[in-house]
């Protein structure tokens, strides 16, 4: 089946500083073995863009997605399969931070998708879940070791062996997700808050922090402080730092270039 990317709509704004991505893929966004593919070539064209600041993830509809195409993913070569976790989960590889603004069911490799990125804002009436123990299956996109480490081993094992279904308060409370929105457009409003937010800040410091958290969080503590400790003095460098330090200075918002 060829890749028409219809599945996964890529606009700009903000001067072309965000990437806005739309799942568009019917009443339930039903993510296809192509859809993940167009994920990732969305997110190759989005990290060689040096324009594009920061990433935004919506769906369009009632549910952000219900997950993926049971009947097509029998279809797929088993060898195939050892590429599972790599395409749909490039946010978690962009360099660019990336947000997901979530409102009804965000179920399976929906979910894989969202913990794969960095900042989660969803609606109290969103969804979450990883129920393919259901069909003798489990989650091949890191839905387990992600859940693990953001709500903990115990809730992973419980929600994970049950497919028992996570609301969005317990999402908020666990840590799943940073934001809640009462509705759909409130949702849109905390999420353009946050972009308007994170354009005022260095490009280059939000990707050394991003960098620094994802790669020292599974190391050994003092690993991960040695990260920091090299990122921080290459950011001391930067024309960012200087720029950032005079504007503190002289009472007026920093311009910052991403250098």
């Amino acid at each position: 089946m060829p890749l028409t990317g219809g599945e996964i709509r890529l606009e700009r704004s903000h001067e072309g500083r965000v990437a806005n991505l739309t799942l568009n893929h019917g009443r339930f966004n039903i993510i296809t073995w192509e859809t993940r593919q167009v994920m990732a070539d969305r997110f190759a064209e989005i990290d060689a863009d040096r324009d594009i600041k920061l990433v935004v993830i919506r769906a369009e509809g009632e549910h952000f997605t219900s997950g993926g195409d049971i009947a097509g993913f029998m279809e797929v070569d088993p060898i195939d399969l050892t590429d599972l976790g790599q395409n749909v989960t490039a946010p978690s590889r962009s360099p660019k931070p990336v947000i997901a603004a979530i409102d009804g069911y965000c179920f399976g490799v929906g979910l894989e998708l969202v913990l794969s990125v960095d900042i989660r804002i969803a609606t109290t009436a969103a969804r979450f879940a990883l129920p393919e123990m259901k069909l003798g299956m489990i989650p091949g996109s890191g839905g387990t070791q992600r859940l693990a480490r953001l709500i903990g081993l115990s809730r992973a094992k419980f929600h994970i062996l049950t497919g028992e279904r996570i609301t969005g308060q317990q999402a908020l409370d666990w840590g799943l997700v940073n934001i809640l929105a009462p509705d759909a457009e409130a949702l849109e409003k905390e999420t353009q808050a946050l972009v308007d937010k994170m354009l005022g800040y260095s490009p280059i410091a939000m990707r050394t922090a991003k960098e620094v958290l994802d790669k020292g969080i599974d190391g050994p503590l003092y690993t991960g402080i040695e990260l920091e400790r090299k990122a921080y003095s290459m950011l001391r460098a930067s024309h960012d730092f200087a720029e950032g330090v005079a504007a503190f200075g002289e009472k007026r918002t920093p311009e910052f270039q991403g250098r």
